[in-house]
């Protein structure tokens, strides 16, 4: 749970809400991320699913989507407009890269889900490797 979650509970008298249930956000990750990258979705509170071979199986991914709020990919998951249209919960879908062309952004723009991406997260690595 977040320091934000925490902070808003505590002003709640227990017995105002004496089975208050918070549904905290899940997201799946289902390409490779380091554990540091999972570890932020952790640290603030989100309930991750580490599943870094699933990308690469549309059926499950099919079967599993509908089930979560946030989907974080690389390049071997593809966001096709069949997974955006089983993605009934999905709010947002991050892409650990520079490109989205494995996101259907007009499924997703219909569907309303935000689609991010982080261009400059290889900046470093892409200069070290251009350097002699």
């Amino acid at each position: 749970m977040g320091v934000f979650h925490r902070k808003i509970l505590a002003l709640i008298p227990k017995t105002f809400f004496p089975r208050l249930v918070i549904i905290m956000p899940k997201v799946l990750v289902s390409d490779a991320l380091s554990e540091t990258a999972v570890n932020i979705f952790k640290e603030r509170g989100i309930d991750v699913d580490y599943e870094p071979g699933l990308g690469k199986d549309a059926k499950k991914l099919l079967s599993v989507i509908g089930n979560y709020d946030g989907l974080a990919v690389r390049s071997a998951t593809k966001a096709t407009a069949a997974v955006i249209a089983a993605a009934k919960n999905l709010k947002v879908i991050g892409r650990a890269g520079i490109g989205v062309d494995n996101i259907d952004i007009p499924a997703a723009t219909a569907a309303g889900i935000v689609v991010m991406n982080t261009p400059f997260g290889n900046a470093i690595t892409t200069a070290e490797h251009a350097m002699p």
